[in-house]
C-alpha cells in the first residue's frame, strides 16, 4: 500500500432503532456526499448493491434534491439474467432509484448482450471507464455467508476477484449455490472509493457481522476483506 495513503481504523458501526431512521440518515449521507463530489470536480459517483435491503434507500434517494444530471450510478455487481427480470440488479435500480428527482442520473450497466458474464468481462470493463473514480460513494450488502458484492466464499476464481495486482475491473463469479453466473466488481475497484457503507439490517445480519469482526481467513468470509482494509473509511449501517 502507498505510504502516502492515509490509514483507517476498524470500520464505524452505526445503529439505528428502525428501518426509517437508518434510511433517512443514510440517504442523507450519501446525497451529502455526492453533493461534495459535484462541488470538487463537477461530477460524482455512486456504486449499489441490490437484493431487497437497499430499496427503502433508493426511493428515499429518488426524491432528494441534488444536481442528479451530474451523479453516474453504476451496480457493485449483476445477475447474468435479462434485465427486464425481477433478478437482475439494474432492473432493481432503475424501478426503485432511477426516478422522480434521481431519473435525471446517468446510468452504467453490467449486463451485455453476451450469453456469458465469462464472455463479457472486456466489454463490461470498458463500460465502467465511463465512471468517475474513485467512487464518492459505494453501498455494499452482506450475506448471510459473509458475502459481499459477488464475492462468494467457495467460488472457484474468489482468488482472482480479490487479486489487488491483477488489474481487472471486473470479473466473472459462479457462486456454488447460486443459480446465476454473477459480474462483479473486483477487490482494488471496489476499494477505489472514498467512502464505503455496509448497508445490514435484522439480528441474523448483526451476528454475521460480529463473526466477521473475529480472527479468520478473508476467503471465507469475504465481507472481511472490505473490513480489515485501512485504505478506505468504512460505515456500518445496521438497525433490528
Amino acid at each position: 500500500m502507498n505510504d502516502n495513503v492515509k490509514k483507517y481504523s476498524r470500520p464505524c458501526f452505526l445503529e439505528f432503532e428502525n428501518s426509517e431512521e437508518l434510511v433517512s440518515k443514510l440517504a442523507s449521507r450519501v446525497s451529502q456526499l455526492l453533493a461534495e463530489g459535484i462541488a470538487k470536480r463537477g461530477r460524482a459517483s455512486l456504486a449499489v448493491s441490490g437484493g431487497s435491503t437497499p430499496v427503502p434507500l433508493f426511493q428515499a434517494l429518488s426524491c432528494i434534491d441534488l444536481q442528479w444530471e451530474r451523479v453516474v450510478i453504476t451496480l457493485v455487481d449483476e445477475r447474468w439474467v435479462d434485465v427486464a427480470e425481477e433478478q437482475s440488479n439494474e432492473h432493481l435500480v432503475r424501478t426503485y432509484l432511477l426516478r422522480n428527482k434521481a431519473a435525471q442520473a446517468v446510468f452504467v450497466g453490467m449486463k451485455t448482450s453476451d450469453v456469458s458474464a465469462r464472455a463479457a468481462e472486456k466489454e463490461c470493463s470498458e463500460r465502467l471507464q465511463s465512471v468517475p473514480r474513485p467512487f464518492d460513494v459505494l453501498v455494499l450488502g452482506m450475506g448471510n455467508d459473509g458475502h459481499t458484492a459477488s464475492l462468494f466464499p467457495g467460488s472457484v476464481n474468489l482468488a482472482d476477484a480479490v487479486d489487488r495486482d491483477a488489474g481487472k475491473t471486473c470479473i466473472c463469479i459462479v457462486p456454488s449455490p447460486a443459480p446465476h453466473e454473477r459480474m462483479t466488481l473486483t477487490l482494488p475497484t471496489l476499494l477505489d472509493s472514498l467512502q464505503i457503507v455496509v448497508h445490514i439490517t435484522g439480528n441474523k445480519k448483526r451476528e454475521v457481522y460480529a463473526q466477521a469482526e473475529h480472527a479468520g481467513p478473508s476467503e471465507e468470509m469475504p465481507i472481511r476483506f472490505i473490513l480489515r482494509q485501512e485504505e478506505v473509511p468504512v460505515d456500518v449501517y445496521w438497525c433490528p
